[in-house]
């Protein structure tokens, strides 16, 4: 496949590297020629200096014959633009575009994006998605990760293991038979910075991250499980005012009754734009000042959410407000060297912008009866969601008998609506909605046991 991505930062970046490491021809622009010379230097990519809106500069990337357009430059005309051009000069058959201003995305002008206006098949809002997640998170207590598949009849958890967790030291072979009422199946484990696919003779040690798929009828018994039975929280305090603030708050509010959000904002414009926007408390101040953290009684919120856009901002503050007594801690962090460091400092939760968006965009690249990808750590694979089809080699046979790809997990099936836990004498059957991680090394046999000939999604 033919893929060009506008914009060479850390998103169009890590796209790019998704793509290429499977083999695709991908070409990248960027005016910024710094920027691509990191990108040439490190993937088998091509580069193209210029700006991606500009016909004469898609011309010479190969947009004449290129099967996609992802653009994730710093501007959303410019992504909006350069769309336009390769459907309408180019007839690239797939574009996607990034867009973070939220007046665009408004249901008003809905009928902007369409294919008599501006033909952009798929519009990605970080802001929107990294709400969401953050809104996921704060309904499932102690996780550091929740990702609904299957209409949310399956859920992909994140969790982080302590000498008090019940499940740690023991193998996982022996999971089913210590708590046979846990449905689980572990897919990952990140051990001191390191993903690893695990075995069944592997245990769960302190400090390890845990990725497992379960039955979300049976969230809270295999939250217990795992050592976390607290409640949902109710009073949360957002700090920052920008976008993604404003979208996480009005997130909140739309949650059933019982739970209250305050933001701060350390702009003024700004906090009265969200003051007007919410109707939650917008406070004006700074959220490293003690007294004004005081003031909004961040001791007493049982979860503060620290999305502003400045990583170490995010982290002192949330921090702080841990000290003062707040029970749980989210930060918003960009760079990816600090990841590996939150949990020893304090921080419950770290939200990544860019993985979550890249989740969002892999998900229109991938082929067959893929409903959605999400990506899982950095290189580590993918949870796929795909419907399996009268010729896939999943069909038909128990899964004890099927020659998986190596590192493929099967994690749910889901018939008719109800959720199967896998074993080996389980029927994967036609039509069955399946749930599965693959690691990076598998995913184009995986996508190829999705699909069909002449097929394309």
């Amino acid at each position: 496949m033919k893929v060009i991505i506008a914009g060479a930062g850390q998103v169009g970046f890590a796209i790019a590297r998704y793509l290429s490491n499977e083999n695709n021809e991908v070409t990248v622009i960027d005016q910024r020629q710094e920027l691509l010379r990191k990108v040439g230097d490190t993937l088998d990519v091509r580069c193209v200096v210029g700006f991606a809106s500009h016909p004469t500069v898609l011309e010479q990337a190969g947009a004449a014959d290129a099967d996609m357009l992802i653009a994730v430059t710093a501007g959303d005309e410019v992504n909006m633009i350069a769309c336009q051009v390769a459907h309408s000069l180019f007839n690239v058959t797939k574009t996607i575009a990034r867009v973070r201003q939220q007046s665009y995305l408004q249901p008003i002008w809905s009928h902007l994006f369409s294919r008599d206006r501006l033909p952009i098949d798929v519009i990605i809002s970080p802001e929107i998605e990294v709400a969401r997640a953050i809104t996921r998170r704060l309904q499932v207590p102690g996780a550091i990760e929740v990702i609904p598949l299957a209409d949310d009849k399956v859920r992909l958890i994140g969790v982080r293991c302590t000498e008090e967790t019940p499940l740690v030291h023991t193998p996982l072979r022996q999971l089913t038979v210590l708590f046979p009422d846990l449905n689980i199946v572990i897919i990952g484990i990140v051990r001191k910075g390191r993903a690893i696919v695990p075995t069944a003779e592997d245990r769960m040690l302190p400090g390890d991250e845990v990725m497992f798929v379960a039955d979300t009828r049976h969230m809270a018994r295999a939250m217990a499980a795992f050592g976390h039975e607290e409640e949902e929280a109710r009073r949360i305090v957002v700090f920052g005012g920008g976008n993604i603030g404003l979208c996480l708050v009005q997130e909140i509010e739309a949650l059933p009754s019982g739970v209250t959000a305050k933001m701060i904002e350390q702009d003024r414009g700004k906090a009265e734009e969200a003051a007007k926007a919410l109707n939650s408390i917008v406070l004006h101040g700074d959220v490293l000042d003690g007294a004004m953290l005081a003031e909004a009684n961040v001791g007493a919120a049982e979860t503060v959410v620290a999305v502003t856009n400045d990583d170490e901002t995010n982290i002192l503050s949330a921090l702080q407000a841990k000290r003062m007594g707040c029970g749980r801690v989210m930060a918003l962090v960009n760079k990816g060297d600090y990841s590996t460091l939150m949990s020893e400092l304090g921080v419950d939760v770290v939200i990544d912008p860019r993985a979550i968006t890249v989740s969002r965009i892999l998900h229109h690249v991938r082929r067959g009866r893929i409903h959605s990808v999400h990506s899982l750590r950095e290189g580590f694979g993918e949870l796929i969601e795909a419907d399996a089809l009268e010729t896939s080699p999943l069909v038909g046979k128990p899964l004890k008998d099927i020659r998986m790809p190596p590192g493929v997990l099967l994690g749910a099936v889901v018939r008719d609506g109800k959720v199967i836990n896998p074993r080996g004498n389980t029927v994967v059957q036609v039509n069955d909605r399946v749930v599965l991680f693959a690691p990076a090394s598998a995913i184009k046999k995986v996508e190829k046991m999705f699909s069909v000939s002449l097929e394309y999604f």
